[in-house]
C-alpha cells in the first residue's frame, strides 16, 4: 500500500501528535541542566523551576507598587486590543469583500489598489500612525486592523469569485435580485470562509500586537516581555511567549469548533 494512503490508528495519532511537542521540552530540559551544571547563575536558559517560580510572582502575587496581578492585567488588556483590532477587520472585511466579489465596476476600481495597499508592511506604518494617532490605543487597534484587513478582503474576493456560476444563474432565473442573491446565496456561504479567513489572521494580528506594545504601551503582554528583557529575564519571557501561543492556540480552537458547530455543512462539503 502507498504511503500517502497509510493512516494511523487513534493512539498512534495522539502519540504522533504529542512527540514533537514533548520532543522540545526534553530538548530544553537537558539543554537547560547542562549550562546549570557549568554555571549556576545562567540566565539564557532558565530551568522549570526557575521558570515556574517566576510566574508565580507574576500570576498570583500582586505588584507592590500597582497592587494588581501583572500576568493577568497584561493579559486582559492584550485581549482587549486585539478581539477590538480584529472586530474591526471582520466587519470591515466582510463588507468589503463580499460586495466588490460580487459586483463587477467594484471589482475593477479597488481589487488593484486592495492587492497593492495589502503589499505594505503594517510594521513599516507604525511610526506614522504613533505620528497620526498618538501613542494610545487608537494606533495600536489601527495597526491590527492595517495589518489583517487586507488580507481578510482579498481572501473573501477570491472566495465570492470560486462560487459556482450556476448557483448565481438560478437564483436570477428565481427572480432574485442583488440583495436577495447576496443575503441568500452568497454571505451564507462567506460567513464559514470568513472564520477561516480569521484562523489564519491570527498570527499577524498577535505579531502587530506584540510589536505596537513593545514599542508604546504601559501594559500589556508586549509590553512586559520588552521590560524585562533588559534585566535578562528569560525566567519571565519564556512563559510569556508560551502563554501567548497557548491562547492563540485556544482562540484558533474555538474558531474551528464555531465553525463546525454553526456550519456543519461546510466541513461536508470540505471532506469531500
Amino acid at each position: 500500500m502507498r504511503l500517502i494512503n497509510r493512516h494511523p490508528n487513534p493512539r498512534l495519532a495522539r502519540v504522533l501528535t504529542a512527540s514533537p511537542f514533548v520532543a522540545v521540552a526534553v530538548v530544553y530540559v537537558i539543554a537547560s541542566t547542562i549550562r546549570h551544571a557549568a554555571n549556576p547563575d545562567d540566565k539564557l536558559l532558565p530551568t522549570i523551576a526557575q521558570m515556574g517560580a517566576a510566574m508565580w510572582r507574576m500570576a498570583a502575587q500582586q505588584d507592590m507598587e500597582s497592587g494588581d496581578y501583572l500576568m493577568l492585567n497584561d493579559t486582559i488588556v492584550s485581549l482587549q486590543r486585539l478581539l477590538l483590532g480584529l472586530g474591526i477587520s471582520l466587519a470591515v472585511s466582510f463588507a468589503i469583500g463580499v460586495s466588490v466579489g460580487m459586483i463587477p465596476y467594484l471589482k475593477r476600481l479597488f481589487v488593484p489598489f486592495i492587492n497593492a495597499f495589502s503589499m505594505v508592511p503594517p510594521l513599516a506604518i507604525l511610526p506614522i500612525l504613533f505620528i497620526v494617532a498618538g501613542i494610545g490605543e487608537t494606533a495600536k487597534v489601527s495597526l491590527i486592523v492595517l495589518g489583517t484587513a487586507p488580507y481578510m478582503i482579498r481572501d473573501l474576493i477570491l472566495r465570492v469569485e470560486e462560487l459556482p456560476r450556476p448557483q448565481i444563474i438560478k437564483a436570477q432565473t428565481l427572480g432574485a435580485g442583488d440583495w436577495q442573491i447576496a443575503l441568500r446565496v452568497v454571505v451564507p456561504q462567506m460567513l464559514p470562509r470568513l472564520i477561516d479567513s480569521l484562523r489564519l489572521s491570527l498570527g499577524p494580528a498577535w505579531l502587530y500586537l506584540i510589536s505596537a506594545e513593545a514599542i508604546a504601551a504601559e501594559n500589556g503582554l508586549g509590553y512586559r516581555i520588552f521590560l524585562v528583557r533588559r534585566y535578562f529575564a528569560m525566567d519571565i519571557i519564556l512563559p510569556y511567549v508560551a502563554w501567548i501561543t497557548l491562547l492563540a492556540f485556544f482562540a484558533d480552537l474555538g474558531l474551528r469548533w464555531l465553525q463546525h458547530a454553526a456550519f456543519p455543512w461546510f466541513a461536508g462539503a470540505r471532506a469531500q
